[in-house]
Formats: C-alpha cells, structure tokens, sequence
C-alpha cells in the first residue's frame, strides 16, 4: 500500500504550497483546503489517503475536526497528522487522545513531515497487507494471534500481547501510562496505573525468552517523566 493522496488543511496558504510543493516532488497527489468547512466535502468526495492538518483555524479548529473525523465510520481509519505551534504537552496529548497519528510543531522542515508520513505509510502497510507487524527480529502476527522472535514462538498473556500489538503499530513515541491504559484497556475500565508498569515487565520478560536469546524487550523503553516508549531505532542509541 502506498499514499498518493494527501489533503493540507490550513489556513495559511503560503504554508498549504511549501507542503504542496515538497510533497509533489516525492510523487504525492496534493488537495488543499484553508478551513475545516472546505475541507469536509474534499475528504467525502475525494477521500484523500492522508490529512496534514493545521490546528489552528478560523472557523472550527483542528482538534474539533480532527474529532469530528473520528467519529465518523466513513472517516476514522483517514490517518492524520496535526500542524501545530503549541508545543505544550497538554495540547499533544490532547491531539493524540483525540485520534492523530503524529503531530509536526511549527516551523518545520519539509523533509521532516515527508518523513512522518512515510513513518506512516510503513506502518499502515505492514498492517493492512499480510497482518504481521515486524521489527528486527521480533514479529507480532496478528492473523494468528501470535509472537515470535527470532523465529521462535513467544508465550505471553493476552494483555502483554495487545500492548505490544499498539507499541509495535505506534512506535519511537513516549506514551504515558494513562494514555497506555486507555488504549489498551479501555476508557471504561478502572484500573491504577501502575498496573501498567506489572504488564510492561512481564512483556520484557517474554520478549527475552532465553538467557542467551535475542533480547527484544530492549525496545520498550522507560521514557523518564513521560511513561513508556518502543523503538528499535533508539534502543541502539
């Protein structure tokens, strides 16, 4: 699977062509929109493959649209990636709860958003196509329920699995462990946040299952003051 549709919603024109422009020269197909109103019909008639959307708009902003996607059967599965100026870690958490794939803070360099949705590209190929979810030697077969690494069968329980299954498919990004039980436990579920820390050593321990074995649970990282991170890239670093 690969993009070729890309929607730029902002209301700064300058900024829709600099990303037009960038996106073109990799072969990308570019709709624009200068606000949420305009961009409704775009995404029901022409059904882009991805949003680059802008957060700050005049007439409904872009976390309220980006819900608004969201709850919508027809538009929830279109990724999206917020353009934002507010680098508070309230408004991040607040676009990542609301749905977004990833976020770019302005300015931003061009070749670091084609990057982004590239990063996604992989990721929604890797799950749409054969069903499996492959890092280094770790694989996460979602057809079959099942772990390996190294070719070797894993044995976890189902809530180390699907932990690991939202790590793997949203991976090199800190998640806090209240973002991490609403993923994957539920809004609707109590359950104290430190019972995420029990499950995130028990999945270490499985992804390690021999002394001498290959250790992927190397690639969840405790990211300090923030909650938990899964990144091969990082873990050599």
């Amino acid at each position: 699977m690969s993009f070729q549709k890309v929607l730029i919603v902002d209301d700064e024109a300058p900024i829709r062509e600099m990303i037009k422009l960038a996106l073109e020269l990799e072969g990308f197909t570019c709709l624009q929109a200068q606000s949420a109103s305009e961009a409704l019909p775009i995404i029901v008639d022409q059904r882009p493959d991805l949003v680059v959307l802008d957060w700050m708009m005049p007439d409904v902003s872009g976390l309220d649209f980006l819900r608004r996607l969201k709850r919508d059967d027809n538009t929830r599965e279109i990724p999206v990636i917020m353009l934002t100026a507010k680098t508070e870690e309230n408004s991040v958490v607040n676009g990542l709860d609301a749905g977004a794939d990833d976020y770019i803070s302005k300015p931003f360099r061009p070749r670091e958003l084609i990057s982004r949705i590239q990063a996604i590209m992989r990721r929604i190929s890797k799950i749409t196509g054969d069903g499996l979810l492959v890092v280094g030697e770790l694989c996460l077969d979602m057809k079959g329920h099942c772990v390996f690494v190294d070719d070797q069968l894993v044995a976890m329980g189902p809530t180390e699995y699907n932990l690991l299954k939202f790590f793997m498919g949203h991976p090199d990004r800190a998640y806090s462990r209240a973002q991490l039980l609403d993923q994957v436990w539920g809004s609707n579920v109590y359950v104290e946040e430190r019972t995420v820390d029990v499950h995130i050593r028990r999945l270490r321990k499985a992804l390690k299952p021999a002394a001498d074995g290959v250790d992927c649970g190397r690639f969840i990282q405790t990211v300090r003051g923030a909650g938990y991170r899964f990144s091969a890239r990082l873990a050599s670093l």
